[in-house]
């Protein structure tokens, strides 16, 4: 599975996660969107699954600013391109968005989503260059390990409907 990363750079590059694993050479930076990419998308309806491996061999991450990112994703330019898929709700880590519910990093998206489609060493790789990484992973483990145990979006749903009764 290729990682991708398109970056918009509205954040602070220091504490920019995606540009982290650009560095140490985890993902690949790209400059525009590839139409048989998955694409992380918070407002897709389709969730992601292993099933969409059938579908994909890469998954890209839009690295942008989670104030700006529904104006962004809307744009044009982003919903013709790739197959948006959004991420099953979990829990942040990160030091911004300690425990709420969603605003993932970029490296935690990517993470989960490599996690969900079965490459766990793989999502371990990402959160172990971050030293609240291992929280990540630990927060969400039973959650990730049963949204990868199961095969399509309709049973995922179930169980994000389950983990986050309030949100529904």
């Amino acid at each position: 599975m290729k990682a991708l990363v398109l970056m918009l750079r509205h954040d602070d590059p220091l504490k920019c996660t995606a540009a982290k694993l650009v560095k140490f050479g985890l993902i690949r930076q790209v400059r525009y969107l590839h139409k048989d990419s998955l694409i992380l998308n918070p407002l897709a309806d389709m969730l992601l699954s292993r099933k969409d491996l059938k579908i994909s061999c890469s998954i890209c991450a839009i690295d942008c600013s989670w104030k700006k990112a529904r104006s962004i994703l809307r744009d044009r330019y982003f919903t013709y391109r790739g197959i948006d898929r959004r991420l099953p709700l979990l829990l942040a880590a990160n030091p911004i968005n300690y425990a709420k519910v969603g605003l993932l990093s970029t490296a935690e998206a990517l993470a989960s989503a490599v996690y969900i489609l079965g490459y766990r060493k793989l999502a371990e790789e990402f959160m172990n260059k971050f030293k609240w990484g291992h929280t990540f992973l630990e927060l969400n483990h039973h959650m990730l390990e049963d949204y990868a145990n199961v095969e399509n979006p309709e049973q995922i749903a179930d169980l994000e409907q389950d983990y986050f009764p309030h949100l529904y």
